[in-house]
């Protein structure tokens, strides 16, 4: 594993800058900070060409692991950091073992120094250090403990959240990289930070590779089962993945969208069926599933999603589908809505599990910005006081009264009609035996 891994062109400029600047070694065994042994190490290596450098990486690896570590120890200045994080990454390739080795001498070795220095105020050394802690951590034996891999989680959330698109490409990279490991998947599922930053990317970003690079994220991230429980009820993930997929004009990117869908269906299929039916991922895999690909791999993932999906489409009641609606949170005007036999029939079943879909609907009323959503949700609650006997009481007590007058003054033509409708069901209109 080499660095290769985690590659930027604006890391990749400033090194070439940093490999010509001179550091004052000198001053340094002077001021009794590095020892004469330790000057004479480094001023073979010092702004040498590979040529000279790998023979003495070669025949002395672990000598100069030991010494670039140590002196990350030592020493606070950001321009001898960043150069010595330059030799680190020259020795790091295809040498891994000779850093990870280095706790036998010391304890704090390797990733002590880097990551105190993570905390530097300085994007180069952040960044790079980012990458060698990256390549290091997954290169470990055995599982992971907290104090190594949190630091560097918690800068990523900061990175993938951030505004400079070096440092979020940087941390996506170094997700992909260590996200294969279980204790890391865990890890990162504990910190929404790096979850909505991902989003957030997904949502916002065009660029290919960036797609594809989060995307691989999250398909990592779903073979874990209590994640794929959880993450489109947390995140909405699965309307994003189709989207994704939908405007992808790589195939890559429809490959790892599609596998994290699979995914998804494979450890939670209750949790997960329901929302894909909602989001009309049926329709699109079996568009996909009449294309021509060149990766295997699609089409199989493909062909698993439309029967599975079809098999629960076929067993679906119109209450199913309505509830199913109603916890995606992605309300539309589909044909139940307004079906009066389906009112008829069904409106009790929103009082079941202590009001959970009356409490779900209250719920969209207050926090959605669509106003499709807000215009539906006003009028099923509408349809709720028009069909239930205590309709109107247990609106009021939910507090979605109060909301759905709000309604009234909404930006939207549409919401304010619903809105009005359900208000003078609520105020004038009685229950109707029907």
């Amino acid at each position: 594993m080499t660095l290769s891994l985690v590659s930027n062109s604006y890391i990749e400029e400033y090194i070439t800058k940093i490999r010509v600047k001179q550091v004052p070694w000198e001053g340094y065994q002077r001021a009794g900070h590095i020892t004469p042994e330790e000057l004479a190490l480094i001023k073979k290596v010092d702004r040498q060409p590979k040529g000279k450098t790998e023979p003495l990486l070669l025949s002395d690896g672990q000598t100069y692991a030991l010494l670039y570590l140590g002196l990350l120890k030592k020493l606070q200045r950001v321009d001898t950091l960043q150069s010595i994080l330059v030799l680190i990454a020259d020795a790091l390739t295809g040498r891994i073992t000779l850093f990870t080795r280095a706790s036998a001498s010391d304890p704090d070795l390797p990733f002590g120094p880097l990551l105190r220095i993570l905390e530097t105020q300085d994007d180069f050394v952040q960044l790079r250090t980012s990458q060698i802690l990256t390549v290091l951590l997954s290169a470990e034996p055995v599982p992971l403990q907290q104090w190594q891999l949190q630091p560097l989680l918690n800068h990523l959330s900061i990175c993938v959240q951030g505004a400079s698109p070096n440092k979020r490409d940087v941390a996506v990279q170094c997700l992909e990289v260590i996200l294969p490991r279980h204790e890391v998947r865990k890890a990162v599922w504990a910190i929404p930070g790096i979850l909505n930053g991902l989003v957030e990317t997904l949502k916002s970003n065009h660029n290919p590779q960036m797609n594809y690079q989060v995307g691989f994220c999250f398909w990592l991230l779903t073979f874990e089962t209590e994640i794929a429980e959880q993450i489109n009820k947390r995140y909405d993930v699965i309307p994003l993945f189709i989207s994704v997929a939908q405007a992808a004009a790589k195939e890559k990117v429809v490959r790892v969208n599609i596998a994290a869908l699979r995914n998804l269906v494979t450890k939670a299929p209750s949790a997960n069926l329901p929302a894909m039916l909602v989001a009309q991922l049926l329709p699109f895999v079996k568009n996909l599933a009449t294309r021509k690909w060149s990766d295997e791999d699609i089409l199989e993932d493909v062909q698993f999603l439309r029967d599975e999906l079809k098999a629960r489409f076929e067993s679906l009641t119109t209450w199913d589908e309505y509830a199913s609606e109603l916890t995606s949170g992605h309300l539309s005007w589909t044909p139940v809505h307004n079906s009066e036999l389906f009112w008829k029939e069904n409106v009790t079943k929103l009082n079941e599990r202590d009001y959970f879909y009356l409490k779900r609907l209250t719920e969209l009323l207050r926090t959605s910005q669509d106003s499709i959503v807000l215009a539906v949700a006003a009028h099923d609650l509408g349809q709720y006081v028009k069909y239930h006997e205590r309709g109107k009481k247990t609106v009021t007590d939910l507090g979605a009264k109060t909301r759905v007058m709000e309604l009234m003054s909404h930006s939207s033509q549409e919401v304010r009609y619903e809105a009005l409708l359900s208000v003078q069901r609520l105020v004038s209109h009685p229950w109707q035996s029907v």
